[in-house]
Parts: C-alpha cells; structure tokens; sequence
C-alpha cells in the first residue's frame, strides 16, 4: 500500500479532539517509527495527516489528536492521557481560605464607605428609578466579576498556569489572543496595574475625607457649646497624618490583622445603631422625588459602581481558596456575597434616603443627630474603623506600585527608599483630599473615573479577548453584550466625571 492522505477540515472555532485508527508502532516520546507525521498549520483550520501504511510488522494503536485553536497547534496523546489542566491542582497555597472565609472577605470588601453614601445615590436618582438602577447596575457589576473570573480560569487552562491576578489575566488574554492583539499585551497588564493604584489610591483619600468629616461634626459640636470657633476641614486633614504616617509603613499584613479585625467590630456596631436611627421614624414619601432630574442621573450611576465595586480583591481572593471551583457556579460564593451586597445597598439607599430626605448627606451618619452621645459614638466608631482599615487599603497599591520603583535603587538603599516612598505617598493622599475635602463629589468622581473603568471596562474586554478564538457565540452575542458594557462604563465616566468635576468647581 501506498502512503494515504487524510485531511479534516475545521469549520467550528471550538477546540476539537479528533480519533484516529492509524497503523503503526509510537515510541516511548509519543512519535511513530513508521512515518507517521502531523503538519501542524499556525493560521489554517485545516489540518493535513500524512499516515504510512506500508510497514506490515506494524501493530494497530490508537491516538489522539486535540487541536486547539487558540493557537492551531496539534498534539499526538495517548488515549488514557489526561485531556484538560486543571489550575486548581496545581495551586499551592500556604493558608487556603474556607467557602465561609471567602464569603466573608467579599463582604467586607464590597461593605465599605460605599454603603454609607447610598441615600445619596438615591437623592441623587430618584426613589423609584434609584431602586430599580440599583438591582440593574448590581447585576451588571456581577456579571462582570464573573466573566472576570471565567476568563481568569479559562487561560489558566488554556496556558496551563496555576493562577492568575487582575493584571496578568488581563496580559495573557491579550499574549494568546488573535495575533492582531498580541502586542498590547504588556500594554494590558500596565493599564490595569495602573488602574488598580488610581482605584485604591483615589478610595485612600475617600476614607481620609470621611475620618475628618466625622471627627469634625463631633469637635463642633462641642466648640459651639463652649463659644469656640470652629475649625475648618483643612486643618483636621493634616492632623490625621499622625495616625495616617505610621500605618502606612507597616510592610507586612499580619500586624494590620489586630486592626481589621477592630475595624469590623467597630462597623458591626455602628452600622446597628445607624439602622436604629433610620428606622426610629414612621417612613413616607413626602418630600422625595421617584425620578431625579436628569442632570443629576449621572451622580446616582458614579455613586452606586463606587459603592458596589469591590473587583481589585476578587482574584487574590478566589485564587487564595481552598475550592475554587466552588467560586462561581450557581449558589457560587460571587453570586450569594453579591445578593447580600445588592439587598443591603438598595435597603439602605431606599430607606435613609425615605428618613433624611432632600437633607441626606454624602454619608448617612453625618446625618446623625451630633447632640446626642449615641450618634456621636457612631461617628466616632465609623472613623476609627475606616482610619484602621487605611492599611490595608495602602498596601494594596503600594504592593504594585513599590516593585517597579525598587530596581532603581541600589540594593543597600531600598529599604530607606521605600519608607520615603510610603511616606510621601501617604502625604499626597492627604493633600489631594485637603484639596477637595467635599465628600460627595468626590466619591462620585472616584466612581466614574476608576471604578467604572476597573470594574466594567476592563473585565468586559477580558473577556472579548479570551473568547475571540474560542468562539463568542452565536450571533457573536458575547461581543456585543460586551460592547453594550464598556459603552455603559465609558459613559458612566464621562457623565459622572464632568458632573463631579462641576459640582467641585462650584463648591470652591
């Protein structure tokens, strides 16, 4: 017999594993002594096998072909190998967290300062078009971190990699995407490093805003009584750099451990007398608008994507767990931590802004009655749990940041430089808040400029990528919902961003 010619032509963008009788005897390495050849094609779907029959002494084998068209390469494996990678084997890590453990770190990541800022929201949009944007902009920002998340995993299938953060999926989507992308994938992983310092530094001064305001409503409070001027914000923002300073040097995240833990305990209680207070009165709608005016619409979406994003944690939480797999999925640890985060936000937008009213303030407990010491208590607590929780909140940014300042120094100089760099880091947050001290516009620029483009942008683009070769659906419906998102995040950052930046102006 002569050498026969088979060729499989490739029509789905799906992979592929193909079984094939062929005649001949496979070396210990995986190749055939009898010419068995395989042309392996870069850009063509069409695959061409080359078999020679002629030896008789051969005995029959089968084999398997996967082809994959990420990169259209194909592979002879033994049947009884092992098809797919699985990274959550492959993942070691020292301290896996528990389901629960999981559950409770997304909480507390997602249950800041936003929280407090939601009758705001509501001002801001209106009770019935706040209530029903509130559940919309929650499904959205969910499904976000999932395809975040599935993407994540699928390249780490696909590229047989344990695990991989917020900036490395985003490199490798684009290093094993269609040629045409390729070169931006350093490019990738730079604009979401750096989107991830904008985020965390921009929320930083968030908190330092939010610890002065409160400690001053208490201090004038008092300063009135006794016939002594008050002092302006400007003069408590600098004065929080005595704390501020020596939190920010703490380099490793077990001695922050005490104060997280303080810090939610303080939240807890606070968070239980606040409810007290808003629910301390008969509700109705006298006085509340259902639809706000549409200048102030953008507000309400920059507002609601601060308060519920909390996707800089997802990857280091998810590739940190002992089950991943457990993660997405239907409960999943996202889609239950999430449903509690969307309850909770919309109950506390619908019915502090049913409480306070037009008079609602950026955070819900400046809206306390400062004479009595139950309210005052709260104030107090809320800024203390946010100045213990500015530790953690710098590390993150500073853990990104610092490596790629670090080979600039030589190496007998890098740990004072490093101290420096914290240092004056920190003091920056502190001028940039002292520089616009008012709190609500400047969660609502915090929202729309980073956190829209964080927490939508990015992820939907992911996930375009990751899926170009794969295959995004029929009707390519994947591209266009994503599409829909990133036109969504890039006029929630436009919109937002100009009302905030006007709202600032005329403030000052």
């Amino acid at each position: 017999m002569g050498a026969g010619l088979a060729t499989l032509n490739i029509k789905s963008p799906c992979a592929v594993t193909v079984l094939i009788q062929s005649v001949g005897t496979r070396t210990a390495a995986g190749s055939y002594k009898n010419g068995a050849s395989i042309c392996r094609p870069v850009h063509s779907r069409k695959i061409s096998i080359k078999m020679d029959t002629k030896s008789s002494a051969s005995k029959e084998s089968l084999s398997v072909i996967s082809l994959e068209t990420l990169n259209m390469s194909s592979t002879v494996k033994l049947a009884g190998q092992k098809d797919e990678y699985d990274p959550f084997e492959h993942r070691q890590v020292e301290h896996p967290n528990s389901d629960i453990g999981a559950l409770a770190h997304l909480l507390k990541s997602s249950l800041g300062t936003g929280v407090l800022a939601m009758p705001m929201a509501f001002l801001n949009g209106g009770l019935a078009f706040s209530l029903a944007g509130t559940i919309i902009v929650g499904l959205i920002c969910t499904h976000c971190v999932h395809i975040l998340v599935k993407s994540s995993q699928d390249l780490c299938r696909r590229e047989q990699i344990p695990s991989l953060g917020f900036a490395e999926t985003a490199e490798v989507a684009f290093s094993s995407g269609p040629p045409q992308f390729r070169k931006f994938s350093t490019a990738g992983r730079k604009f979401v490093n750096g989107a991830l310092l904008a985020t965390y530094y921009s929320a930083l001064c968030v908190y330092i805003v939010f610890v002065a305001r409160s400690i001053q409503q208490v201090a004038d409070h008092y300063m009135e009584e006794e016939g002594i001027e008050k002092i302006d914000i400007r003069v408590y923002i600098p004065m929080l750099l005595v704390a501020l300073v020596p939190i920010s040097l703490v380099r490793d995240l077990k001695y922050l451990v005490p104060f997280s833990a303080l810090a939610n305990v303080f939240i807890l209680v606070s968070f239980a007398i606040t409810l007290y207070y808003m629910f301390n009165q008969e509700p109705n709608t006298e006085g509340t608008e259902m639809i706000a005016p549409a200048e102030k619409i953008p507000l309400f979406f920059a507002t609601v994507i601060f308060a519920m994003e909390g996707i800089g944690v997802v990857m280091p939480l998810e590739n940190s767990m002992k089950k991943p797999g457990h993660f997405l999925g239907c409960p999943g640890i996202l889609n239950i931590a999430m449903f509690i985060v969307v309850f909770l936000y919309a109950a506390i937008g619908f019915f502090g802004y049913l409480r306070f009213k037009g008079k609602v303030e950026a955070s819900v407990t400046l809206n306390l009655p400062t004479e009595e010491v139950l309210a005052q208590v709260v104030k107090l607590l809320y800024a203390a749990a946010i100045l213990f929780s500015y530790g953690l909140q710098y590390y993150i940014p500073t853990s990104i940041a610092w490596p790629n300042i670090k080979p600039m120094f030589r190496e007998s100089f890098q740990y004072t430089a490093e101290m420096i760099f914290r240092v004056v880091v920190c003091c920056i947050t502190v001028a940039v808040a002292a520089a616009v001290p008012n709190l609500g516009p400047i969660i609502s620029l915090v929202g729309a400029l980073c956190f829209s483009t964080l927490g939508l942008f990015c992820p939907a683009m992911i996930e375009t990528i990751t899926c170009w070769n794969t295959g995004l659906g029929r009707g390519n419906w994947r591209l266009w919902k994503n599409c829909l998102i990133m036109v969504f995040a890039v006029c929630a950052l436009v919109a937002g961003s100009y009302v905030s930046i006007l709202e600032i102006i005329d403030t000052y």
